[in-house]
């Protein structure tokens, strides 16, 4: 009777993984993709596998060396496989996001136990912010990946017990992971992981881990896989080391420059949000991290050191964006997963009615969305997004009763599972409700209504403004008119791939027999004025797409 007990709850438990890494993946290309995030990294992926060229990137066809190369690769990789489109497009951050989740589960089993293990991993697959940033398309998912692969080498490196053999397979992983993280996003691949270090010496007085990382062949790893790319890239374009150490890392954290800003405490509402459903239990997953366990190595010690460092040190940097902080959230789900394997029922259940408030609240806000909308939203995107947060909320409700009902017969493993269903889904409602939404910042519907009266020959022009999903939605490359921005360091590089004023653009317009163009409600009235023969074919709040008019045939009245 046991043994068939345990074996259902076996199977019970990989089906229900199996089926959230179904969903998880088959929801990714559901959505359009929107700008400025996920249109820049599709369109840099995109012309790499265009061009050819794995060292170098380039963004609408111009140099661009603000981020390593690791998530181009990727996603040049997933549309080689997958075909040009949205699913291809997030498929390394929802495929990084999912292995995310795989590790804190792996991890928290090795050092503590299964249950924690699962807990872990339950909590990492029901927070917001790591199912979010999932489904989302920038670097975030991918570097948090591999920063939490350096994490979990490094604790289960160094956890009391590791043999030898163990400790140098761990390490070894965790140098690789370190490199992969650095491929992803630059030098905080280094840095996270190393004032985490250092942070952990202080607070637990133990400086033993720096004695027991087998520097010399991790160190060989990391530079034999790390150091190739760097060292091409720096070759083929000369202004590289400079633009992507100085103006991308030193400049961007010490500076206002990149125009991200944001008061100190900017990320605190985030990790509150991004926390959810679990945002009450972050006290107690705090105090956890500061609790001595027996032996000498402190992994929860560890992991608070690196959740706030990760915090403290984006809070103080000039440059800031939401998804800054992703790599805190797995360790706080290790030190909730093993948390959690000591609270009861009652004590869990207290938990569980906050979310359940908070999504009753928001079912009882959506009748009132119509009164948000305006001329740049419409009506029907407002409903759209009220009808996915409705599905949202009821889903996690559900879920929320089910679990409270499997905490009154202290089924907690259920309970759990039931709580991280419902966080899961509702987040990954919502995001669906916000397509309708999100297209309003996309151009897959100009990119409709423009392809057929475009042909391989015809050349696109971005006036006065860019929309980064343009060029991944046209399949092409646009020329940029009046607008430099991110693309600086490219149009210097190369200054005849761009239009640098309005008179260049109208001049060249005119001399073409056939030609595009994006731009504003205001250019568009200005140049309409002045007499440039513009066509319109799509339009809406923000923005036109025009084409030149064909010239009437000789003859024609």
């Amino acid at each position: 009777m046991t043994l068939n007990r345990k074996t259902l709850c076996h199977s019970s438990s990989l089906l229900f993984w199996a089926c959230l890494a179904i969903v998880w993946l088959g929801t990714l290309g559901q959505r359009a993709l929107i700008t400025p995030d996920e249109g820049r990294y599709a369109t840099l992926s995109l012309g790499m596998l265009h061009s050819g060229d794995w060292i170098t990137p380039r963004l609408n066809n111009l140099l661009y060396f603000e981020k390593p190369a690791m998530q181009y690769w990727a996603g040049a990789i997933a549309f080689k496989l997958f075909g040009i489109n949205e699913f291809a497009a997030r498929f390394w951050p929802g495929l990084t996001g999912l292995l995310t989740v795989a590790l804190v589960g792996l991890t928290g089993r090795k050092l503590w136990s299964p249950v924690a293990g699962r807990n872990a991993a339950l909590v990492a697959a029901g927070c917001a912010w790591i199912v979010g940033n999932s489904h989302f398309l920038t670097l975030d998912a991918g570097v948090t990946f591999f920063l939490t692969a350096a994490l979990s080498g490094f604790l289960l490196a160094q956890r009391d017990g590791a043999d030898t053999r163990e400790r140098l397979f761990w390490n070894l992983f965790m140098w690789a992971a370190m490199a992969g993280a650095t491929l992803s996003k630059g030098l905080i691949g280094i840095l996270i992981p190393g004032a985490t270090l250092a942070l952990y010496s202080l607070l637990a007085r133990d400086v033993r881990p720096w004695t027991r990382m087998n520097w010399l062949p991790g160190l060989a790893l990391f530079l034999v896989l790390s150091v190739p790319w760097f060292v091409l890239v720096s070759q083929q374009n000369p202004g590289f080391a400079r633009f992507f150490f100085i103006h991308e890392h030193f400049q961007r954290f010490l500076t206002t420059e990149h125009r991200r800003t944001g008061p100190v405490w900017y990320f605190v509402p985030l990790l509150l949000a991004g926390f959810l459903p679990w945002t009450t239990l972050l006290p107690a997953t705090l105090r956890a991290g500061w609790q001595r366990e027996p032996g000498r190595f402190q992994p929860r010690r560890l992991l608070l050191a690196w959740s706030l460092f990760v915090f403290v040190f984006f809070s103080v940097s000039g440059s800031k964006l939401p998804s800054y902080i992703l790599p805190m959230f797995p360790a706080l789900a290790l030190l909730l997963g093993r948390e959690l394997e000591t609270m009861t029922a009652p004590r869990l259940a207290r938990h569980l009615i906050a979310p359940a408030l908070l999504w009753l609240a928001v079912l009882a806000a959506l009748p009132f969305h119509a009164r948000f909308a305006s001329a740049e939203t419409p009506p029907a995107a407002l409903h759209a997004l009220a009808v996915g947060l409705g599905i949202a909320a009821i889903l996690f409700l559900l879920c929320a009763w089910f679990a409270w009902r499997a905490l009154r017969r202290d089924e907690r493993g259920l309970a759990l599972a039931a709580w991280a269903l419902g966080g899961f889904l509702a987040v990954t409602a919502g995001a669906l409700g916000h397509n309708t939404f999100g297209q309003l910042k996309s151009s897959k519907a100009v990119a409709v209504a423009a392809a057929p009266l475009l042909t391989p020959a015809t050349p696109v022009f971005s006036v006065a403004m860019y929309d980064q999903t343009l060029p991944f939605y046209l399949r092409r490359p646009v020329t940029l008119v009046a607008y430099s921005d991110e693309f600086a360091f490219g149009q210097a590089a190369e200054p005849d791939k761009s239009l640098p004023d309005i008179a260049s653009f109208t001049r060249r317009w005119r001399e073409l027999p056939a030609a595009a163009a994006m731009m504003g409600p205001g250019t568009f009235t200005t140049l309409s004025q002045d007499g440039l023969p513009m066509r319109v074919v799509y339009r809406d709040a923000r923005r036109l797409f025009v084409i030149k008019p064909t010239p009437p045939a000789n003859g024609a009245n």
